[in-house]
């Protein structure tokens, strides 16, 4: 999978209603089009949407700032040396929203998710071996205060991963 460029919310920022109340059209076009070539120019997404480039460029930027989308490079792990990634469920006792802010403090977790059903809390883990996930799983991850239980998922390939699902 080659680098690319995925716009998506910001980490922590509310999903719900409240960001959905900021788009006009005009922020949703922008936000697709970024979704779909983050390196899209300013020129070339003004010439996309209509607007001046001056609009577009303040747009985004008012988009960035104020937590509605982040412009990054995903990569694929294997190509960078991390050889195992894992989702792992945990189950918890006690404030799921402080314990979620520890387990996301660890370097090696890049997704944390508070939920409901079987799990409290999942949690995905990019390593670059099994002994790595080991150490993680043994030393960082099941010694934080309040978890009880954990149960990890390998992945053996990812068929798909993508971030544009454009906006409502």
């Amino acid at each position: 999978m080659p680098d690319v460029i995925a716009v998506h919310p910001g980490p922590g920022k509310n999903r719900g209603v409240t960001a959905d109340l900021a788009l006009d059209q005009i922020n949703k076009q922008i936000i697709e089009h970024l979704q779909r070539d983050g390196r899209m120019s300013y020129a070339t997404l003004a010439k996309e949407i209509g607007l001046s480039e001056a609009a577009v460029r303040q747009r985004v930027q008012r988009l960035l700032d104020g937590g509605l989308m982040q412009i990054v490079a995903v990569t694929d792990p294997l190509t960078l040396g991390f050889a195992r990634q894992a989702m792992v469920g945990l189950k918890v006792n006690g404030d799921l929203r402080a314990i979620a802010d520890e387990i996301a403090t660890i370097p090696e977790v890049d997704y944390v998710v508070i939920c409901a059903g079987g799990y409290d809390l999942l949690v995905e883990l990019v390593c670059t071996d099994d002994e790595h996930l080991l150490d993680l799983l043994n030393e960082k991850v099941r010694t934080v205060k309040g978890v009880t239980s954990c149960e990890t998922f390998m992945y053996l390939k990812l068929a798909k991963q993508t971030y544009a699902w454009g906006t409502r």
